[in-house]
């Protein structure tokens, strides 16, 4: 049973930083494409970045493209999201994907496993 478990999070004040990371279990393939996507207030939920296996292509929505960094490592089934220069429009619920293929998908009814997700509040 796969599982995704996110962990950071919490409260900023705008222009701070946070980090969240997600470890994965469970999984018995090794091609994967992982993301995180986030649900602000009354909004749909939306990809935030993405990255694949080997590290080399990434992703950015426009939002966050320059303020935010993804990175994941193999060996510990985590992808992790540096979050910078944080913005009142950052708050909301976080969740980390993964998609059983190699390739990018910014809609996320093609991720196959999804994070319980967990709360970013941007606030001064």
């Amino acid at each position: 049973q796969v599982e995704l478990v996110e962990f950071g999070g919490g409260v900023a004040q705008p222009g701070d930083s946070l980090s969240l990371s997600c470890v994965i279990s469970g999984i018995t393939y090794d091609i994967y494409y992982m993301a995180w996507f986030r649900r602000a207030p009354g909004k749909e939920r939306v990809i935030v970045a993405g990255i694949t296996r080997d590290g080399a292509r990434s992703y950015y929505s426009d939002s966050v493209k320059g303020r935010f960094t993804v990175s994941r490592d193999n060996a510990r089934n985590t992808i992790d999201l540096q979050m910078n220069n944080l913005r009142p429009d950052d708050t909301a619920i976080y969740y980390c994907a993964v998609r059983r293929s190699t390739m990018l998908s910014t809609s996320e009814n093609d991720y196959n496993f999804w994070g319980q997700g967990t709360q970013v509040t941007v606030s001064s």
